[in-house]
């Protein structure tokens, strides 16, 4: 063991490498079963970077091994022969999935696997791809572009809904506070009191907020600029595999990851969509955020005070 390890930390990283271990072996076996030799080959590719990432844990460890020995017969890796002998490796692949994405969970808050989380990221999208019957580039990006857009909607309508709402509540408060006076003036003043306070308040959360997520996706395209330039080996071959569990023969997925590596613009955009679900030209605008949510908040509250403005002539 390292001997600048603390207790905790050398646990924790042999739990890691079990893990890793334990994944390598349940995609050692899926290569087993499957029959289509495309596939085949992906799941050993893929048990071969749990093993690299298996090497990791250990020289973190202080125990570097050359060979791996994968596990066998665990209670876990017999359930998975079971369900793949009797129902094909396919049923198995969502729970597979979520496996990976609980790593990626895991590595995110580990500053020893930070450079393991977007590997991680990748295996899950490639799995889940095959679980989905590998939808082409087309049916993806359609994903991407009504997320974004859905997220716009949703927002208006929530500042909208807020502000008719709120507005109308705190106006009836203070209408019934002034019935035997009759005097409206209060109940529009505290009308437009709330329109105004509730629209910054609104604006400001949404900027904060977008601001934040964006500051977060240009750190993750940092990252991914930097292993594009620092690994570019590793990365073709993480284009070729996305592309190959989309259906695409070896030969040619390999010719298209060569061509978008020799644009390092392409290559960026393309490793950016595929591995993070980000599309480059739709980070969002917080400032576009705030207006909007300024404007649909203010909307949402004038609706109840419009009433009042005609009652009181």
């Amino acid at each position: 063991m390292s001997s600048g390890l603390s207790k905790s930390d050398a646990n924790r990283y042999k739990e890691y490498l079990r893990s890793e271990i334990e994944a390598a072996s349940m995609y050692k076996i899926l290569a087993q079963f499957e029959t289509d030799p495309e596939k085949s080959e992906i799941f050993e590719q893929l048990s071969q970077s749990e093993v690299r990432h298996a090497r990791h844990w250990s020289e973190k460890l202080g125990n570097p091994i050359a060979d791996v020995t994968l596990h066998t017969y665990t209670p876990k890796l017999i359930y998975i022969r079971m369900v793949c002998y009797l129902f094909g490796p396919q049923k198995i692949l969502p729970w597979l999935a979520r496996i990976e994405s609980k790593e990626i969970g895991a590595y995110v808050h580990e500053v020893e696997g930070q450079e393991l989380v977007e590997e991680e990221r990748n295996h899950a999208r490639i799995l889940s791809r095959m679980a989905m019957g590998n939808p082409d580039n087309q049916q993806i990006q359609e994903v991407w572009h009504t997320r974004g857009n859905g997220g716009s909607v949703r927002a208006a309508i929530l500042g909208i809904n807020d502000g008719l709402v709120s507005n109308f509540c705190l106006m009836m408060g203070v209408a019934g506070g002034t019935t035997a006076s009759g005097n409206f003036d209060f109940i529009i003043l505290a009308g437009v009191a709330a329109l105004i306070a509730g629209s910054l308040s609104m604006a400001t959360g949404e900027y904060i907020s977008v601001r934040s997520q964006k500051d977060i996706y240009e750190h993750q395209i940092d990252m991914e600029r930097a292993e594009l330039e620092e690994w570019p080996e590793e990365e073709e071959e993480e284009l070729v595999l996305i592309y190959r569990a989309k259906g695409i023969e070896e030969s040619q997925a390999r010719v298209i990851a060569s061509a978008l590596m020799a644009d390092p613009t392409r290559a960026l955009d393309t490793m950016v969509r595929e591995e993070l679900g980000l599309n480059l030209q739709n980070l969002g605008s917080p400032w576009l955020a705030a207006i909007s949510s300024l404007l649909a908040f203010a909307l949402g509250a004038l609706i109840p005070i419009i009433p009042i403005l005609f009652s009181s002539g």
